[in-house]
């Protein structure tokens, strides 16, 4: 996915009158915009940051769901589930548990880990494997298992 691909999504949801969508997409573009700003004066978005700032954006509503469920905020709960819905539509399918488990298993023995030490080494080692395939707090709490 790329800038200009949410820009053509953005025209889609206009025209179809669909008023979450509209607001979602509005919000990322908005994003990558102050995000080229801070880069500089010719920077580009490309499809990595687009994935960056849409990751971001469903890890904030991540947070307020839960914020807003404590709270006893229902209606602000259902509204960013169906934000977050709507940003997981664009972001890559995420990998299951047991996928997840073989990488773990294969980084800890490629980096010779052997203690919550090495937890470091072996995160650095996954990461760009699972960017934006998978929860980096599912990550972590899978390899912490796995060390201790």
């Amino acid at each position: 996915m790329n800038k200009q691909e949410l820009k053509d999504e953005l025209k889609k949801s206009m025209l179809a009158k669909d008023e979450l969508k509209t607001s979602v997409l509005r919000m990322l573009l908005s994003s990558l915009s102050y995000l080229e700003i801070q880069k500089g004066k010719d920077y580009e978005a490309n499809s990595e940051d687009v994935l960056s700032i849409i990751q971001k954006e469903a890890k904030q509503r991540n947070d307020s769901i839960e914020q807003f469920k404590s709270a006893g905020r229902d209606e602000l709960v259902k509204k960013e589930e169906q934000e977050l819905e709507l940003l997981k539509k664009y972001l890559p399918e995420q990998m299951n548990n047991e996928e997840l488990e073989e990488l773990v298993t294969k980084a800890i023995s490629q980096t010779n880990a052997s203690s919550m030490q090495d937890m470091g080494k072996v995160m650095g080692a996954l990461m760009p494997m699972v960017k934006g395939k998978a929860n980096g707090s599912v990550i972590s709490k899978i390899v912490s298992e796995r060390l201790s």
